[in-house]
């Protein structure tokens, strides 16, 4: 079954974040996933959840959440953890579809 991971962000270090993002594509693409879309949040409708503010966000696709697991927890991608640490908050979590 494929899987979303959806990442909701509150950028805290413009030059950190577009380090990170020069890197962080090619960690997906190594477990099979695809950046589907990423683009700022222009508006929230309804925050009942009390969320933190965020201002940015990041769809990526997997074959499998498996794969999904394999690329979150890869050491590739777990190498860019302290440029994302320093670049964003964030709040990254899967969708079954």
């Amino acid at each position: 079954m494929s899987i979303k991971v959806i990442g909701l962000m509150e950028l805290t270090d413009p030059n950190a974040f577009e380090e990170y993002r020069k890197q962080v594509g090619q960690t997906v693409e190594l477990y099979k996933g695809l950046i589907y879309a990423r683009g700022a949040i222009t508006e929230i409708f309804w925050n009942e959840l009390n969320c933190n503010p965020f201002s940015a966000y990041v769809e990526l696709h997997f074959p499998s959440q498996e794969d999904a697991h394999a690329w979150a927890n890869s050491p590739q991608y777990q190498a860019l953890v302290p440029i994302r640490n320093q670049a964003m908050k964030l709040t990254l979590f899967g969708v079954t579809i």
